[in-house]
């Protein structure tokens, strides 16, 4: 199956936004396991993180659009697309504007940038999702097909038609994601000259160049025109080359439209949140048809995972790491407000935690006390304690420091805890620990089943400063 992949360090990448042409400062960072890849706008207030989800998607018009949490990201697709196409799987990405840059209008530069901060192998196993059966998807009115058939390699054939003389129909293919980096990558945005012209005129492309873009022109242009491109874009003369492309642009590959746009779908397939492995066959498509695929997809994960949950398993009568002793050396909570019994595993980015529920708690003299059910808040308390020694082992002397929890959000309740269960609580970290800031994704479980779970963020402060 292979590894889970982070980066070995830090990699910042600075340009503009195509769209808004803000300047943008955009770093990489490495990941723990299982985090995926996540946007965070440190420019805002809180600095929200933006899952690269599909289910967050909001605009695909010239580019693909993602908001969560308040914030957003636009134009993800082709520093997305180098992700997978390195084989990345954990990342945060830290943006200070709304956009991420335009580069030269391809995934290379991203390619760049990682390659330049290394890749580093985790322990996890890779999570990929095998296709078993076809899917299809139509867009009669555009002419839009899109087919993925069942493989042992992530594959994608792309034809495209513009009805254009300069570019006819066009093929690409890629046999491997290994292929990627070299193939794929260099291939450039392109747009036809008129379609250039529209957005000029409203403003919507405030950081287009005629250097990060391929223009196409199939249609008569005179003089006068190409000089008011040549002013517009700051350019000493503008001209069309052979074969109708603006400028003295050199294509990279003779189908580099057709291998565009199968770098679009690589960028926004990421979106289902998992490496695939499948054929990927599209006629005619574009951002909006890519991610209602992904969106069919990601269903199909949805329903084939459904009932076959992964399940965490540990060795309850195992000697624990931490007991109560070593707990409260910790936690400053005490009886009867400490509700965690035992600590059985805990790295940088991971910790479980025990609780045994007896009838002989405190809270079920007047909790339901004829139908004694463990309180959610008191379950959530409990997940929050588990978080606060994973959060204070990250210091070297946890005794001189609190933990204050300073959100919880996506707090769900599916099953009742009672009497005589045992409750797992299982917390990983989001995205790495900045600033005394950390957020937490946790899940509680009885046997099988999960009772509880929420995503957390708490602040570590020094006692001296309180």
């Amino acid at each position: 199956m292979g590894k889970q992949t982070t980066l070995k360090g830090s990699v910042t990448i600075s340009g503009h936004g195509l769209h808004t042409g803000a300047p943008v400062n955009m770093t990489f960072h490495p990941a723990p396991e299982n985090h995926g890849f996540v946007f965070r706008r440190i420019d805002m207030p809180n600095q929200p993180v933006i899952h690269a989800d599909v289910d967050n998607v909001v605009d695909t018009a010239r580019g693909t659009t993602l908001s969560e949490n308040g914030g957003k990201v636009s134009t993800t697709e082709h520093a997305l697309a180098a992700l997978v196409g390195m084989q990345i799987d954990n990342v945060m990405i830290d943006l200070d504007g709304p956009e991420v840059p335009i580069m030269d209008g391809s995934s290379r530069p991203f390619i760049e940038a990682i390659r330049k901060a290394g890749v580093k192998e985790q322990s996890a196993d890779r999570n990929y999702f095998e296709l078993t059966q076809n899917l299809t998807y139509e867009e009669p009115d555009r002419k839009v097909e899109m087919l993925a058939v069942p493989s042992d390699e992530y594959r994608i054939t792309v034809m495209v038609d513009y009805n254009s003389p300069v570019l006819g129909t066009q093929h690409a293919q890629m046999h491997m994601i290994s292929e990627f980096p070299e193939d794929i990558s260099p291939n450039r945005t392109f747009c036809f000259l008129h379609e250039l012209e529209a957005l000029v005129k409203h403003d919507l492309i405030k950081g287009g160049d005629l250097d990060n873009a391929i223009v196409v022109v199939d249609r008569p242009i005179s003089q006068q025109k190409l000089d008011e491109l040549a002013e517009l874009f700051n350019k000493p003369h503008v001209e069309v080359k052979e074969k109708g492309i603006l400028n003295n642009v050199q294509l990279h590959f003779q189908n580099e439209p057709a291998r565009h746009k199968l770098l679009d779908i690589i960028g926004d397939l990421a979106l289902i949140g998992r490496p695939i492995k499948a054929h990927i066959l599209a006629a005619r498509p574009g951002h909006a048809a890519n991610i209602e695929f992904a969106r069919k997809i990601k269903q199909l994960i949805k329903e084939e995972e459904k009932g076959k949950a992964v399940v965490p398993v540990y060795d309850l009568n195992a000697p624990p790491l931490f007991d109560i002793a070593k707990i409260t050396s910790y936690l400053p909570h005490r009886y009867p407000f400490l509700f965690i019994d035992k600590i059985i595993e805990l790295t940088d980015e991971h910790v479980v935690g025990v609780k045994n529920v007896t009838m002989n708690e405190w809270f079920f003299e007047g909790h339901f006390p004829e139908n004694p059910v463990l309180p959610g808040v008191l379950l959530i308390e409990a997940m929050a304690q588990t978080g606060g020694i994973l959060a204070l082992n990250s210091v070297p002397d946890p005794q001189n420091y609190w933990t204050y929890f300073l959100k919880i959000e996506s707090a769900r309740f599916k099953r009742k805890v009672v009497p005589g269960d045992t409750v797992v609580f299982v917390l990983d970290l989001a995205s790495p620990i900045r600033r005394g800031i950390v957020q937490m994704t946790g899940k509680a479980y009885v046997g099988d089943k999960v009772v509880t779970e929420a995503e957390m963020m708490a602040q570590i402060v020094r006692k001296d400063d309180v």
